[in-house]
């Protein structure tokens, strides 16, 4: 038995590392982000959190590992030349980016014709809805504008508001701010909605922007921070913070350059800003707190600092872009392990983005549902001034995209949200119609006098009337028998023609 039992041994000891290891699969990951560090989504401001994902995957997914080559994005040409050019030796597995509309475009349609999956916590614009043909490859790992227009879309039915002007700053490069209103605008177009563009000229009066959009109940904008502030300091002077409007701003990037709703600048003109941001209430990224988020957050801020990044004033924020490739990485590994375990292979590009599709995870900051167009449901919070001598915010309610529900928060006062003029026209509207139906006080005068003068000519008409056929009668007293049978033939023929009728 010994002499069968050591060769056994010896034999385990071998070959253990082959029996216990699994095979590796190398998997090519083509990350397409800008090197320019004032983009919230720049290469040394994702890369950090891409590795982040890495480490989680290897206790997860030891047997895949992830070759992550980076590619300048910063021009509109400069990813789809970076994509052809490494295709030409070897296609990527996967991948990440780009993050702007006009570079995205191009690398998406190009990578859906290759079958190549594409992960993006950008192209957020409604066209990339489209996941028929030229998008078909795409997955959107972050919530688009269309998703954010819910949250709008329920206020408006919950509130029971009609009418919104829509306000824009247009930079005339990126554009982030016209996409993100024209997902609403798409979504709402059954409401009352004009449009306006805030122009980035130093003579543009935003006074000028409320002249002809009084009738607009709703004010929603988007623009950078400063801009906000300036025009609602203009709202503000012209009496429209009193409760008569509403007023939004969107910030789904936690970045002041989107517009967070900071009214503070330590200026003379800070205590008519908090008083004018009493009205103003921000659409944001629902937050998740979770012990694993806390530890990504500080290495993230860490990882920022000792690269010494000061060309954006918020690259000490984690912003939806950082979670979102993060988040990316973990999806397609969790898709490309149920799909290898039925068969297929990691070039088997449309199955595997199918099985990314209509499936959650456990994301950094909490749970990321696909649906099945392969977007990212999206979880919203409204955010408004509780505390005005302070000039505070807090959340006040929550939209979840996955069951489209409204959630109202304690903190939310009703009549902060209740349009004060919609109060105040059903009682002068009762005042003016119960006594004169809908008409004039001019117009009531007329029709009374009117109405009497009929009834005094009416009145005159019969005493003359009276008084001829009294007259007739005295001088026709012989002729009464044929008078009375022509008045009764008449008659008859009256009820002949109503009865036949």
């Amino acid at each position: 038995m010994a002499r069968f039992t050591e060769p056994l041994l010896l034999f385990l000891v071998i070959f253990s590392p082959v029996l216990t290891d699994s095979p590796t699969e190398e998997i090519e990951v083509l990350a397409l982000l800008p090197q320019n560090n004032s983009f919230l989504f720049s290469q040394s401001r994702v890369a950090p959190a891409i590795r982040y994902a890495q480490d989680r995957l290897r206790a997860d997914h030891p047997g895949f590992h992830f070759n992550i080559h980076f590619e300048d994005s910063d021009q509109v040409n400069h990813a789809l030349f970076a994509l052809a050019d490494r295709s030409c030796d070897r296609k990527p597995d996967l991948i990440l980016g780009p993050v702007r509309e006009y570079e995205a475009a191009g690398v998406v349609r190009l990578a859906s014709h290759w079958h190549i999956p594409v992960i993006s916590a950008g192209a957020l614009a409604t066209a990339f809805r489209d996941k028929q043909s030229e998008y078909s490859q795409l997955t959107r790992i972050a919530p688009s504008y269309v998703k954010m227009a819910e949250i709008f879309s329920a206020m408006f039915e919950h509130f029971t508001w009609r009418s919104a002007l829509l306000l824009y700053e247009d930079d005339r490069r990126d554009r982030d701010c016209y996409f993100t209103l024209e997902g609403v605008h798409h979504l709402m177009d059954h409401y009352d909605m004009e449009v306006e563009t805030i122009h980035q000229e130093p003579t543009f009066k935003y006074e000028d922007i409320f002249k002809t959009n009084l009738d607009m109940e709703v004010v929603i904008m988007c623009a950078g921070a400063d801009r906000i502030r300036e025009i609602m300091l203009a709202a503000h002077r012209r009496q429209l913070t009193n409760g008569s409007n509403m007023f939004f701003n969107v910030d789904l990037f936690n970045a002041s350059s989107y517009g967070n709703g900071s009214w503070r600048r330590g200026d003379e003109f800070d205590d008519e800003a908090r008083q004018a941001y009493a009205s103003l209430n921000t659409v944001t990224l629902l937050r998740t707190v979770k012990p694993e988020y806390e530890n990504f957050s500080m290495e993230m801020q860490r990882s920022t600092e000792e690269l010494g990044l000061y060309g954006c004033d918020d690259c000490g924020n984690v912003n939806m872009f950082v979670e979102g490739f993060h988040d990316a990485l973990v999806l397609y590994a969790s898709a490309l392990d149920e799909c290898m375990k039925s068969g297929c292979t990691k070039k088997n590009g449309t199955e595997i983005t199918s099985r990314m599709w209509n499936r959650t995870i456990e994301g950094i900051a909490g749970q990321v549902s696909i649906d099945a167009n392969g977007d990212r449901v999206g979880d919203f919070s409204l955010m408004a001034m509780t505390n005005v001598e302070t000039g505070s915010y807090e959340v006040v309610a929550n939209y979840f995209g996955k069951n489209k529900s409204f959630q109202l928060l304690p903190a939310l006062r009703s009549d902060h949200f209740t349009l004060k003029r919609r109060q105040e026209v059903p009682e002068k509207e009762k005042e003016v119609e119960n006594p004169s139906c809908g008409l004039g006080v001019s117009a009531l005068t007329g029709v009374t006098v009117g109405a009497v003068l009929g009834a005094v000519m009416l009145i005159a008409f019969y005493f003359f009337r009276k008084n001829y056929r009294i007259t007739i009668q005295r001088r026709t007293r012989g002729d009464e028998p044929e008078s009375v049978k022509h008045h009764q033939l008449r008659e008859d023929s009256i009820r002949s023609n109503f009865s036949a009728a």
